[in-house]
């Protein structure tokens, strides 16, 4: 069980990613996906026309996820409370599972709506683009973190 719930929270640590970068560089969830739609475009190759077909697809798309995924931290955070019951718990669990499934659901409706303008090919070369864009902030995020520490040592 703890498994499960930690590949979860490993997931949705990297939905939230975008959040957190984006209020530690004071920017604005307009500027953040500005900046995430001209790296995916670069990587992906992504033509004009292609791009404004995508993007608008992409980001309602991240706004469902985000609201399942705040939806699944709030369960997260019931379980926090020291009363919890074991029944309470089992249903927590399964919420956050069902949380998941909703989350590969929705990918898989969008992508079907990808397909429609979009090669198998492009598509892969757009999570690629994504995945990497998610990895270069949580490195961004730890060398600001270290260079942090090292500028007051007594924290």
């Amino acid at each position: 069980m703890k498994k499960t719930v930690s590949i979860f929270l490993l997931l949705i640590s990297f939905c939230c990613t975008g959040s957190l970068y984006a209020q530690k560089n004071k920017l604005s969830k307009e500027e953040f996906r500005q900046k995430q739609q001209e790296f995916i475009i670069q990587r992906a190759e992504l033509t004009p026309d292609e791009a404004k077909k995508f993007f608008p697809l992409y980001f309602e798309l991240q706004d469902k996820k985000g609201r399942c995924n705040r939806e699944a931290w709030e369960k997260m955070r019931q379980g926090k409370n020291p009363g919890t019951s074991e029944a309470e718990y089992a249903q927590i669990v399964e919420d956050i599972i069902q949380a998941r499934i909703t989350n590969d659901n929705l990918d898989m409706e969008y992508l079907k709506k990808y397909k429609t303008f979009l090669t198998s090919k492009k598509i892969y070369d757009i999570q690629r683009a994504e995945m990497r864009f998610h990895r270069e902030l949580l490195k961004n995020a730890r060398n600001a973190h270290r260079k942090r520490a090292a500028e007051n040592p007594s924290r």
